[in-house]
This record gives C-alpha cells, sequence and structure tokens, in this order.
C-alpha cells in the first residue's frame, strides 16, 4: 500500500493502518532496533511502541516522507531504552559506531551546546551532500542504522574490509570538513 493512503488511514483513525504500517516497514523499524539494542525481546518491544508512537502522532502530523517518520520513530524510542539499559553498562556494538564517531565530534550537554548541535546537524548533512552515493548510503548505514560492517558489505557488494576502509576515509573527510568550517575536532 502507498504511504499517503496508510497515512490517510491514520487519520481516519483506522486500526488497519497499523497493520498496513507493519506490513510495509515493520522489518526495517525491528533491523533498527535490533541494530540498536541487540536484544530480541527488547526490539520487539521498541517495534510496538513505534506504532503506538505513529498512531499518537498521526494526525495531527502528516509527514512528507513515512519511511523516514518511522524510522525517527523506531530510532529514537530504540535509544532510549539503549541508554536506559546501559545506564551502568556497556553495549559494544552501539558504542563502538559511536566511539568511531567521537574523535570528529564533541558532545553537547547545554543549551548552547543544543544550538551548537543543531548547527553541526546541518553541516554533517552539508558534508554527506558532497559525498557519492554508495559512500552516503555506508556512512548512514554504519551511523545512523547502527549496521554491521558485514551487513553493508552485503548490501552494497563490497568486502568488509572495504567498507572498514571507507569508513576511515569518511571520517578522516568529516573532520578535515568540520576543521575548515571551524569545529573544534
Amino acid at each position: 500500500m502507498e504511504d499517503n493512503k496508510i497515512i490517510d488511514l491514520f487519520f481516519k483513525r483506522s486500526e488497519q493502518a497499523i497493520s498496513e504500517l507493519s506490513a510495509k516497514y515493520g522489518k526495517l523499524c525491528e533491523k533498527i532496533a535490533r541494530n540498536i539494542l541487540n536484544n530480541a525481546s527488547d526490539a520487539e518491544e521498541c517495534v510496538n511502541d513505534t506504532y503506538l508512537g505513529v498512531w499518537n502522532s498521526i494526525p495531527p502530523n502528516h509527514p512528507d516522507s513515512l519511511s523516514a517518520y518511522v524510522c525517527r520513530i523506531a530510532r529514537n524510542l530504540s535509544l532510549k531504552r539503549y541508554q536506559y539499559n546501559t545506564a551502568s553498562k556497556r553495549n559494544s556494538i552501539y558504542d563502538t559506531a559511536l566511539e568511531e564517531l567521537e574523535e570528529c565530534i564533541a558532545s553537547a550537554k547545554d543549551v548552547e551546546g543544543e544550538v551548537e548541535s543543531a548547527e553541526l546537524t546541518k553541516t554533517i548533512e552539508q558534508f554527506l551532500d558532497t559525498l557519492s552515493e554508495r559512500d552516503r548510503v555506508i556512512f548512514m548505514r554504519r551511523y545512523y542504522f547502527s549496521d554491521a560492517y558485514a551487513d553493508i558489505a552485503l548490501q552494497t557488494g563490497l568486502s568488509e574490509k572495504n567498507v572498514s576502509v571507507r569508513l576511515t576515509r569518511l571520517r578522516s573527510k568529516l573532520r578535515n570538513y568540520l576543521k575548515e568550517r571551524d569545529y573544534i575536532v
């Protein structure tokens, strides 16, 4: 079913909307949640919470891209669960992906930091626009969807080593891109 029709079902408050959303984006949401949480039951719960989140936010929201909207909700819920689960623990899968970017990006914890974070987000989006489609996919699959190198390699037709090397080069490009724009790295 097309996204516009699914959104219309949400506006009509039809329970079929959840079924259609699950059929179309359930596996994607589950993959995002599993990559972040590395726990099947927590991932399943986050996916169900995603459906509830979409149900509660459409209406009044009318997203231009349902897939991006659903992925953002799934990712945010998974990150909240991850933070809750790992308040005093370490989860090597997601932490590893974030640690790779730590040397490029500083942490923001105050209001000024939030403003800087929004500016940094815009700058990173501009950086992504400078990349080839393949490199952009590799970067996003690793640092947004938290995919493992092996999964990215399968998806792009590259070897794991090539994915690793490309990500190293992309982080270096990002670091230089940020330095050129006077970000402290």
